[in-house]
């Protein structure tokens, strides 16, 4: 028997251009970067100021004042965004639903807030930590929330793996609909991991950007000669998938089709990516969609502005397509716009990914102006684009090597 068809029938997001889909996807594909100096925190002495904050988030529209006190901030945009996506696929959860409806989340939760009770210990003593810092901060507490505040009681699960996070919960999500554990998941990824440690930990490390703090919407420029690190981002981004039965039997909406995904491991380094390992996650996603490389009609690329990934990912889009494929294919990266929330990236991105092939456009990648010989495929530089999309390759990549692809296609019954 084979495996049921896996349809997009809800999306939901929070992030730095919007905080609602149309919004979302109206200020991408206008180029605006939601790019700015930091204002959660005093960054006034940090060598790294800008990122890409949410604002202007109410955690209050979407649950009530006792769970938004008990849960982190990705967790609140996590909550958001998958009501979001439940209202936009017209799915009531029911006494009789509830049991086939499960939630993944990929999150590192509040890692970079704990550092804060440390220092509490070591000024007031261990038994004056916040009694709420595991419910708060704990990174399954973004799916537990979701679960908790929807009602729901299927599989409920997070996914950890760096950068490759968020598509990586997607295809997790994708097999066990496949296998029969749910009819329906909300999946997707969370983040909120601009703090002071978030920032200042990712600075020393070399990955954020330290020569556009004047400059901020400038500063994320992927595939561009003058690129010089990633600005940290935050958000959510959640989608509603079903089995194509059960999203016909209810009358859904489908957007488009959830049609395979991949996974590899680079096994070289911790930060440097390997462009082998990353084209070994495109082809298995591919064959997971029984695609050909030359049916892929754009790349959502995992972009980040750095030197080496940038560099690794359009080598690793040549393997995988073979040279004339790779130069046909339009490839665009959001994280111009958004920033990069880390694990939270690949859920902001498969949303637009399903939007592309929803509206046939492509969003640009912006501050593309200086090319570089290493990076000589189409980037979509600074303009959205007309174009026809029936099959979306969407691609993260996380430090430690970890890797992961989705492919989405346009559903024709």
């Amino acid at each position: 028997m084979d495996a049921p068809r896996v349809v997009v029938t809800g999306l939901g997001v929070i992030s730095p251009v919007g905080l609602d889909v149309e919004t979302f996807w109206r200020n991408l594909l206008a180029g605006r970067s939601g790019l700015g100096p930091i204002t959660l925190f005093d960054a006034s002495n940090f060598p790294v100021r800008i990122a890409g904050e949410v604002k202007g988030f109410d955690p209050l529209a979407y649950m009530d004042y006792k769970m938004a006190r008990r849960s982190g901030r990705f967790a609140q945009m996590a909550v958001a965004a998958s009501k979001q996506a439940l209202q936009m696929a017209g799915l009531e959860v029911t006494e009789e639903t509830r049991d086939r409806i499960g939630v993944i989340v990929a999150s590192s939760g509040g890692a970079f807030e704990m550092g804060k009770q440390e220092e509490v210990i070591e000024r007031r003593g261990p038994t004056k930590v916040d009694p709420l810092l595991i419910p708060r901060l704990g990174g399954y507490m973004a799916a537990a929330r979701v679960g908790r505040v929807l009602g729901v009681r299927g599989p409920n699960t997070t996914i950890n793996s760096a950068c490759a996070s968020g598509t990586d919960a997607l295809g997790q999500a994708l097999n066990l609909i496949r296998t029969g554990s749910a009819e329906a998941l909300l999946a997707g990824a969370a983040e909120a991991i601009v703090t002071p440690l978030g920032v200042a930990s990712m600075a020393v490390l070399g990955a954020l950007t330290k020569d556009w703090n004047d400059e901020p919407e400038r500063a994320s420029r992927p595939f561009d000669a003058r690129r010089s690190g990633f600005v940290l981002g935050e958000g959510a981004g959640m989608l509603l998938l079903e089995t194509e039965e059960h999203a016909l039997g209810r009358g859904a909406p489908i957007l488009c089709e959830l049609a395979g995904a991949g996974w590899s491991f680079d096994a070289t380094d911790d930060t440097a990516p390997d462009a082998e390992g990353q084209s070994l996650a495109m082809l298995r996603a591919l064959r997971s969609a029984r695609l050909r490389p030359e049916e892929v009609s754009y790349i959502n690329a995992h972009g980040t502005s750095t030197e080496l990934n940038d560099r690794a990912e359009t080598a690793a889009i040549k393997r995988a397509l073979g040279e004339d494929a790779a130069r046909r294919v339009p490839i665009s990266s959001i994280k111009s716009m958004v920033g990069h929330s880390g694990a939270g990236a690949g859920g902001v991105e498969a949303v637009a990914s399903v939007l592309t092939i929803r509206d046939n456009v492509l969003p640009p990648t912006i501050n593309y102006e200086y090319p570089d010989p290493d990076c000589d495929l189409d980037y979509v530089p600074n303009q959205a684009r007309r174009h026809q999309v029936e099959v979306v390759l969407s691609n993260s990549f996380g430090l430690g090597g970890q890797n992961a692809s989705l492919v989405l296609r346009r559903y024709r019954g």
